[in-house]
C-alpha cells in the first residue's frame, strides 16, 4: 500500500485518522511477527509503516492543538 501524503491525511476527520492508526499498528504487529519467524520479504515495510503511524499521530496532534486554539 503506498504511503498517504500529509496533505491528504489533513483532510480526514480525527475519527478516520484514529481508525487508520489502529489499522497500521495492527499491520506493524503482523510485520514484526513475520520478521521474527523469518517470513518477512520486504524488511523496509516495517520502517514505512512506523513512519506512516508517526505522520498520522503528528497530524492528529495538530488537529487537537487547532481545536484547543479555537476554544481559547
Amino acid at each position: 500500500m503506498p504511503t498517504t501524503k500529509p496533505s491528504e491525511l489533513r483532510k480526514l476527520s480525527e475519527a478516520e485518522l484514529q481508525k487508520r492508526i489502529r489499522e497500521r499498528k495492527k499491520e506493524l504487529m503482523e510485520l514484526r511477527f513475520q520478521a521474527s519467524i523469518g517470513q518477512l520479504e520486504k524488511n523496509h515495510r516495517i520502517t514505512e509503516v512506523r513512519r506512516e503511524i508517526a505522520r498520522m499521530l503528528t497530524i492528529l496532534g495538530e488537529k487537537a492543538r487547532q481545536r484547543g486554539a479555537d476554544h481559547a
